[in-house]
């Protein structure tokens, strides 16, 4: 007994010491911990000064090639900046206009555009050099065109950030297709614009480039994804632009800002080469398309972009070419039409937008009939549970690390909710705000590979729902709403339902 009580008055020292190194284990790992979240702290911000700083010098060295070719010659650029697309390509193919001073024109333009607006995330400096080039491409549709693209559209050799810390320092290693093409029709691609972070957003802010505002009211949002182009656009600052759109990203910026966005059928136009926040999501479609001053410009971008060139290039798209015999037809058509959807209402202006607009449609000649969607709040959700699949699970890690938006941060707020958590709190507001409820019941995505499946064949069955319905009706086209007017900065994350 004395032997043994003697051991355990031995150890009383080792247990002390035992003691006083896991209390420093446990001290040097929450140092470890304070440290790397440090180093990552500061590797993020040296991220976001390098793209800062870039995009800073690539504005310098533009402005500085302005004034020099100001001093030089002597370009019209009141008479450049007023004329539409098919007026400019006309002076341009008759050589009544040089590629050169429309060129200059619209980059002085866009750099006072942006001092205003801040809707460019950075001036494309190959674009001179490709000015010197332009002429042997002058039988393109777009000769001389100088083009703004959003800032998730590749151009070798810059970034496509989508407005998230993690994917900068990654440039491009080659064109997209759609730069491909836009350069073989004589277009120049010359500036890059500005989107919300992570792209799900219709506000157009990032802690990388910052916020984007209205070229009408600096207090408004200038809409989003592709709010940039947006800006630009009705600023003046460019004449055609591409953006991209899966729930309203071209048509929301355009009815903010005041101009025309056109998405077009998701396959028509090549998406090799626009990326998206995360690939791999099937069930709802984006679309890459043009962004102009008015509707004959869209159409003439999509008759440039649907070429042979193109249908090389990619050839997953459809070689179907533009139809103009369609496009300029005047046969009466029968066209249905919708102040509501039954789950969003639309602005006191816009449903009196859609019945002047209806007035006049009849005037000309054409049938109108009403049209009423079918099961939108079921459509609405399963949006939402197709976008966010994986239970929002690949959109956190793309902001994990990043400082997170103030026009994001209303927005992504639940997602950030356990799977438990969302199925709890959905439950508990389904009697008092049962549309609450089924959203963050769709946040919680879909549960196992069957699911996935269930949820395709639900969207694949809700489309040919749609086509029968369109044609029980008889309709050859859709009159409806838009939102808008444009929003208060920092506003659409808190009312981020409506992007449908």
């Amino acid at each position: 007994m004395l032997s043994v009580k003697q051991l355990l008055q031995g150890t009383e020292p080792d247990r002390r010491t035992a003691g006083l190194l896991a209390g420093g284990a446990c001290v040097a790992g929450a140092l470890a911990v304070l440290v790397s979240k440090f180093n990552n702290h500061r590797q993020v911000k040296a991220k976001i000064q390098r793209a800062r700083d870039r995009r800073t010098e690539s504005l310098r060295r533009a402005e500085e090639a302005v004034l020099r070719y100001n001093k030089s010659q002597t370009p019209d650029a009141t008479l450049i900046l007023s004329l539409s697309l098919s007026e400019l390509t006309k002076q341009l193919q008759e050589e009544l206009l040089t590629p050169e001073d429309v060129f200059y024109s619209y980059m002085q333009k866009a750099l006072d555009v942006q001092r205003e607006l801040n809707c460019c995330t950075g001036i494309l400096l190959e674009s001179f050099d490709q000015l010197k080039t332009v002429a042997s491409n002058k039988d393109g549709l777009l000769y001389g065109i100088p083009v703004s693209i959003k800032e998730n559209i590749e151009y070798k050799g810059h970034d496509c950030s989508c407005g998230v810390v993690v994917n900068l320092d990654q440039p491009a290693q080659e064109d997209s297709v759609i730069v491909k093409v836009l350069k073989k029709q004589g277009a120049i691609p010359f500036v890059k614009t500005n989107l919300p972070q992570a792209l799900l957003n219709y506000d157009c802010g990032n802690p990388i480039y910052g916020q984007t505002v209205n070229p009408h009211n600096l207090q408004k949002t200038s809409g989003g994804s592709s709010g940039g182009e947006g800006a630009l656009i009705g600023g003046g600052g460019s004449l055609l632009g591409i953006g991209s759109d899966i729930g309203g990203s071209i048509r929301i910026p355009a009815s903010f800002c005041g101009i025309c966005g056109f998405k077009p059928t998701s396959g028509r136009v090549s998406l090799h080469g626009v990326r998206p926040i995360y690939r791999g999501q099937k069930s709802v479609l984006s679309s890459a398309g043009p962004m102009a001053r008015d509707v004959d410009s869209l159409a003439l971008c999509m008759q440039a972009l649907l070429c042979d060139h193109m249908f090389t290039l990619d050839p997953t798209v459809p070689p179907v070419p533009f139809n103009t015999q369609i496009y300029q037809g005047s046969r009466p058509l029968r066209i249905g039409y919708m102040e509501n959807d039954g789950y969003t209402q639309p602005s006191p202006s816009n449903a009196r937008g859609v019945r002047e607009v209806k007035a006049l449609l009849e005037e000309a000649g054409h049938t109108l009939v009403p049209f009423t969607p079918l099961r939108m709040p079921e459509v609405i959700n399963e949006l939402i549970k197709a976008v966010f699949a994986d239970g929002t699970a690949m959109l956190l890690q793309k902001l994990e690390g990043g400082p997170l938006d103030p026009c994001l941060r209303a927005q992504v707020f639940p997602y950030y909710f356990p799977k438990w958590l969302k199925k709890t709190v959905s439950f508990l507001l389904r009697p008092l705000c049962p549309r609450g409820s089924a959203v963050l019941n769709s946040l919680c995505g879909v549960g196992s590979p069957a699911d996935v499946w269930k949820q395709h064949a639900t969207v694949e069955d809700y489309i040919q729902d749609t086509i029968a319905e369109w044609r029980r009706r008889d309709i050859d086209v859709l009159l409806c709403p838009v939102i808008g007017p444009a929003f208060n900065l920092l506003y659409c994350g808190k009312n981020s339902r409506t992007v449908h």
